[in-house]
């Protein structure tokens, strides 16, 4: 437990210093290469944990301090013993005694008898300490006030829904590849591994527990992919067709642009402004057994890279805040500011506008964000609406709400989608 311990709350304090917990574990990784699978599994957990309820443990930390801890370190361990403590079947006497060893190496001058009482003050307290966390609403949804008040705002009806959603673990889903087979043979071969499951649609199974991709039958053959429910609509509203040209902007890490091809054989183009992350949707086609041209280039500028023919569907899948995710990033949350929305709605009209010269005359763009937000949702597309008058907003159809918006819940993630038609006029 030392280690691990030792590591989720190295991740933790590189999170505070305003790093992503993807790049927080990257570190670890390279600095630790010789850990465990199962050793990586409870650093990821602990790091995962700690931010998805890091309101309300910081409420029962504020409540433990006399005064506030300002090295992050010694922050970052506090909360993660109090994670362990409060939310995990970890022995309290283990979580207590490994947590004062690792205080002894974080050079602070505070160190292990400040540990050591906080962990057992909350041991004795841990009811009443919870409870006055959850009196502020940080510590009720242990979401940042500004995200607390614009969820409000937004969906008065369904706002607690939406924040308590996203503390949960995320779900696993799966996509079957119909070009290699379907939902009910792939369902008998999940049980026969013991793997329970069930169907969502056509292409979609619901994993009860989460498994890694090496359990799970023919991954690496390309029969099935990991992608949320949420996720999976994007293909399907563009209904692409048999040689068809289509262009999947923003497309990393590749999961729409395989979603196109295994629907239809497409001539398919494949934009990303990140080289690495290209290659990663390079990686995810080789599994599947499927071929795209991929092309490195900003979305907002297809000058550079676009050969002047115009696509029949174009998926702008845009840079969001990825609000709508947040359960599986909960860094997001923290790291998110109420002023960061200004900057990703003009970014994502300026591709609108960039992408829609693209469409062919009677060609479909989706807009697409993994966002809960109207800012970034809603609003854009009204605006893009009005900015272009031969832009037919067309209908979703049953499986989607009327305006688009997808709210997290149990069964997927939070995401947002318009469609339009480019008319004559």
């Amino acid at each position: 437990m030392f280690a691990t311990q030792k590591l989720a709350s190295q991740a933790l304090a590189d999170v505070f210093a305003g790093h992503t917990l993807t790049d927080a574990l990257a570190k670890v990784w390279q600095e630790a290469p010789d850990l465990r699978p199962q050793q990586r599994g409870a650093i990821q957990d602990l790091s995962y944990g700690s931010l998805r309820h890091l309101g309300l443990l910081e409420g029962v930390l504020k409540q433990l301090l006399h005064k506030p801890v300002h090295e992050d370190g010694l922050r970052a361990l506090l909360l993660v013993a109090l994670y362990q403590l409060h939310f995990t079947r970890a022995a309290p006497y283990s979580v207590v005694d490994h947590a004062v060893k690792v205080s002894t190496h974080l050079g602070s001058g505070q160190g292990k008898g400040l540990v050591n009482a906080i962990l057992r003050n909350f041991l004795r307290q841990r009811d009443t300490l919870v409870a006055g966390a959850r009196e502020t609403p940080r510590g009720r949804w242990s979401h940042p006030d500004w995200w607390v008040a614009q969820v409000r705002d937004a969906y008065p009806a369904q706002w607690e829904h939406v924040l308590a959603s996203a503390n949960l673990h995320p779900p696993l889903t799966l996509r079957v590849n119909r070009r290699r087979g379907d939902v009910a043979g792939y369902l008998a071969r999940l049980e026969h591994e013991g793997i329970e499951a069930r169907a969502l649609d056509d292409t979609a199974i619901r994993v009860a527990h989460p498994v890694g991709v090496d359990r799970l039958p023919g991954f690496f053959d390309g029969d099935v992919s990991v992608q949320d429910w949420g996720a999976q609509h994007a293909a399907r509203l563009l209904d692409v067709a048999d040689g068809m040209r289509v262009l999947d902007a923003c497309a990393a890490p590749g999961g729409k642009t395989g979603h196109l091809l295994e629907l239809a054989g497409v001539d398919l183009t494949a934009v990303d402004a990140d080289p690495a992350r290209l290659r990663r949707v390079a990686d995810n086609l080789q599994r599947l057994h499927l071929d795209a041209t991929l092309v490195a280039g900003d979305a907002a500028t297809p000058e550079s890279w676009w050969d002047g023919t115009p696509f029949d569907r174009v998926l702008a899948d845009v840079p969001c805040s990825a609000t709508g995710v947040a359960r599986r990033h909960p860094d997001i949350k923290w790291l998110r500011r109420a002023e960061d929305f200004a900057g990703f709605a003009a970014q994502q009209a300026a591709m609108l506008d960039a992408l829609w010269r693209l469409v062919a005359p009677g060609g479909k763009l989706l807009y697409a964000t993994c966002s809960i937000f109207p800012a970034e949702n809603a609003r854009q597309a009204q605006a893009f609406s009005l900015r272009h008058a031969d832009a037919q907003p067309l209908p979703l159809g049953p499986a989607l709400p009327e305006d688009g918006q997808l709210l997290p819940t149990p069964e997927h993630d939070g995401f947002f989608y318009a469609l339009f038609r480019k008319t004559a006029a």
